[in-house]
């Protein structure tokens, strides 16, 4: 099987885009496209499906994904074993639009000489993306373990830093003129958030989040992506939603969204980074001293109560 074949399927599975995967790989979007079919031949099925928006997993492809990685990381992991350090440093995100995503572009785009690849690993439960830690399949993830105590011994857990929380509404909603909010300002107003998971960490933040300052958090419904949801916002008078300060949203100019910020006190979303104990990947160290020339939280601030200590870590 061709090795750069399944990696170009892994990573057109996670941007959903060939184009974005070429640009990755420095190869061309039909190079990417024929590797592909000739992988999907050799297998004797459809791995995804071309849309508008570009392509989805199949079935075989999500059954595939999984696997893929695995060879994938098998390979990387045995030419480190022979050139350490070698490879890219590696770091999981929860979306190629969130604040991590962004915080990692900023530093990238100054220190362009960073041989840095931003996966998202898609999965909700931070169980797994500590195993994809453990694994080596990752250098790195932005995701939270609410109690450390339960991290293997071979592996870290750091406060990375704090997203703050906006109100996303649009033109009609009796908030949308508010300069800022207060959390007591926010109580009786549906806070809509699609789609949250069961025991991943922002469940638990919302569960806090909800019963400290009684607000009214809805998590009903399948979550559809940020552009269904930001549709509904633009036309309702009565859902909002919240989103982290320095995520990036993009909507139709006619939409007339509004990032309204939440203080006294800010509520912060805390980022915590896990990566190995022991020779963590060398690229790793400077990034997290990245964090901290970050703009420091306004205070007061309310964080949930498992929010990891500010700490650089032993990277």
């Amino acid at each position: 099987m061709d090795t750069e074949a399944v990696r170009s399927f892994v990573r057109a599975a996670d941007l959903g885009q060939l184009r974005h995967a070429a640009d990755e790989l420095g190869v061309t979007q039909q190079a990417v496209s024929k590797r592909i079919a000739a992988l999907e031949r050799e297998l004797d099925v459809r791995l995804f499906t071309r849309t508008t928006r570009g392509v989805e997993l199949t079935l075989d492809g999500q059954a595939f994904l999984p696997h893929a990685r695995n060879i994938v990381s098998g390979v990387d992991r045995a030419v480190t074993a022979i050139r350490p350090g070698s490879r890219a440093l590696r770091i999981d995100v929860l979306g190629l639009r969130s604040a991590q995503a962004v915080i990692l572009h900023d530093y990238w785009r100054a220190h362009p000489e960073t041989d840095l690849d931003v996966v998202t690993l898609r999965v909700n439960d931070p169980r797994m993306a500590v195993a994809a830690v453990q694994a080596g399949d990752i250098d790195a993830s932005f995701r939270s373990v609410t109690d450390p105590a339960t991290l293997p011994r071979d592996v870290q857990i750091i406060h990375a830093f704090d997203s703050p929380l906006e109100l996303l509404v649009g033109p009609r909603h009796p908030l949308a003129s508010a300069r800022t909010l207060t959390p007591a300002q926010l109580r009786k107003h549906r806070i809509w958030v699609p789609g949250i998971a069961p025991r991943s960490e922002w469940a638990e933040f919302y569960d806090q989040l909800a019963t400290d300052f009684d607000l009214r958090i809805d998590a009903a419904g399948p979550n559809f992506g940020n552009e269904v949801l930001l549709d509904i916002l633009a036309d309702s008078a009565d859902v909002a939603t919240f989103v982290g300060s320095r995520d990036r949203y993009i909507w139709p100019t006619n939409h007339d969204l509004r990032r309204i910020p939440v203080v006294n006190p800010t509520l912060a979303y805390p980022l915590s980074l896990i990566f190995p104990r022991a020779n963590p990947h060398p690229g790793l160290r400077a990034i997290i001293n990245h964090f901290g020339s970050l703009t420091p939280l306004p205070e007061p601030a309310w964080r949930p109560s498992w929010a990891t200590a500010p700490g650089r870590g032993d990277a």
